[in-house]
C-alpha cells in the first residue's frame, strides 16, 4: 500500500533538490534517512522532512510496519519563482529569480 507526502512552495531550487532526490530513490527508509543526514546540502533537510512525513502518514493511515517500506518515487517540480532586482553598474538592474520547488515522496511496501 502506498503512502505519500507533499511539500509545496519550498524555497530551494528544483535543480538542487533533484540532486538530493537521486540519492534516495529505491532505498529503504532507514538507509535513505541515513544518507540524507550526512548530505551537506540545504535540500537534504527539506527532503528528509518530507520523507519523515510520508513515513508518519504510512503509520497513521495504514498501520504499515516501517521496516518494510522503501522509497518508490521522488518527484521534484518547479514552484512559482519570486522576481527580485539586482542593482548593477550605470544605474541598471538585472532580474534575479528565487526559485521554489514542489516535492512529492511516495513510499511502498516491499
Amino acid at each position: 500500500m502506498e503512502a505519500r507526502a507533499v511539500a509545496r512552495f519550498m524555497r530551494v531550487p528544483p535543480r538542487k533538490v533533484g540532486l538530493v532526490a537521486e540519492l534516495i530513490r529505491g532505498k529503504k527508509i532507514g538507509e535513505a534517512l541515513n544518507v540524507l543526514a550526512f548530505t551537506p546540502k540545504a535540500a537534504a533537510r527539506v527532503v528528509a522532512k518530507v520523507l519523515k512525513s510520508a513515513v508518519a502518514n504510512a503509520q497513521q493511515s495504514q498501520k504499515i510496519d516501517v521496516d518494510t517500506l522503501y522509497v518508490k518515487r521522488v518527484e521534484v517540480g518547479p514552484g512559482p519563482s519570486l522576481k527580485r532586482i539586482q542593482p548593477v553598474a550605470f544605474g541598471r538592474a538585472h532580474r534575479v529569480l528565487k526559485r521554489s520547488s514542489h516535492i512529492t515522496v511516495v513510499l511502498d511496501e516491499e
